[in-house]
């Protein structure tokens, strides 16, 4: 049935770019060609995508004018999807590990935010069933790909949405980004990774160069067992994540008190919507400048919210001083 509603403005936006900005084929300059947009559903509300793609622009390429799309699309949702892949895990894990029916699972997503018809919880869980009976799908065309590149580079992780049930094991393949093996498991014992890491090993027709993955004890133990001498390196993110817990705490305490500072933006607004002249629409002006730093976050740890939150407020401060240096008309409140 379509929607009979048109859908509310997504709360937040988020912005993909691709990873290269040269050509995999001819080595030359990845322009950007165009901005697409996607709105996806997801547990925590709706979110905007804005997406960077480039292209090749030598025409002697074999890659001319392929839209590049950013890798990092993936990990929201499936192509063409209007739901996040965390919505599809937890209709898997409730159809699944708690044995519920469509309409019970349609009435938890409602309780939970998610604005879903029945109907679409249903084709989700055929999505769910088909990513975790995944196993290297279309085979000839994953196996050619895999020869051609002829080495792999495993990743894997676990995605559990709630404590205490399902998890959901990926395997995949870090130079090609192709999915080899997904499956739920109740457990996340050495002995079930072993298998699934057997299985993959013996699908391979090319050798494994190394295997990435997080600090977990019972990853560590099934790939030293299953896959002797091959490098297992843990996630670079986890260990800058972890190194910098101290400095994102105090960089997260120093953004709350530089907020306690500025409060109060929206009050003058409200004072100055009702004077059209142009000094009053030149500190409305300020106002937004002033919102829109408390609301640009930054992604922690590479980039702090707190030093660039203060970073942008002292630059409205430069302005407002310059220009009240240069006129005299207003002082900044």
């Amino acid at each position: 049935m379509a929607r009979r509603e048109a859908r509310p403005p997504a709360q937040r936006e988020v912005r993909l770019t691709p990873l290269r900005e040269q050509c995999v084929s001819c080595g030359k300059r990845l322009w950007v060609a165009y901005h697409a947009q996607r709105t996806l559903m997801t547990l925590r509300g709706l979110v905007h995508l804005r997406l960077v793609v480039r292209r090749c622009r030598n025409p002697e390429c074999a890659l001319y004018h392929v839209p590049y799309r950013p890798e990092a699309e993936g990990a929201w949702a499936l192509p063409h999807g209007e739901f996040g892949l965390d919505i599809i895990t937890v209709i898997g894990q409730l159809r699944y590990g708690e044995h519920r029916s469509i309409p019970e699972i349609h009435q938890r997503l409602l309780q939970r935010g998610v604005s879903i018809a029945q109907r679409t919880v249903t084709d989700l869980l055929e999505r769910y069933e088909e990513l975790v009976a995944l196993h290297l799908a279309d085979e000839e065309r994953l196996l050619e790909r895999l020869r051609q590149q002829g080495q792999v580079i495993l990743a894997i992780d676990g995605m559990q949405p709630d404590v205490g049930h399902e998890v959901l094991w990926v395997i995949r393949d870090c130079l090609s980004g192709e999915v080899l093996l997904a499956r739920s498991l109740l457990s996340s014992t050495q002995k079930d990774l072993s298998a699934l890491l057997r299985e993959v090993k013996e699908a391979l027709p090319v050798p494994m160069r190394g295997v990435i993955s997080d600090g977990q004890q019972t990853i560590r133990k099934a790939v030293a067992k299953c896959l002797p001498g091959v490098p297992h390196q843990l996630c670079q993110f986890h260990y800058l994540r972890e190194a910098a817990k101290p400095i994102f705490e105090a960089d997260r305490h120093a953004k709350a008190q530089l907020k306690q500072q500025v409060r109060g933006v929206r009050p003058i607004e409200r004072e100055l919507e009702e004077q059209p002249d142009s000094e009053s629409q030149a500190i409305h002006g300020y106002c937004l400048a002033v919102r829109s730093a408390l609301t640009d976050d930054g992604r922690p740890p590479l980039a702090a919210s707190g030093l660039k939150l203060h970073e942008r407020l002292t630059q409205i401060s430069d302005s407002i001083a310059r220009v009240a240096e240069k006129s005299g008309a207003f002082l900044p409140h």
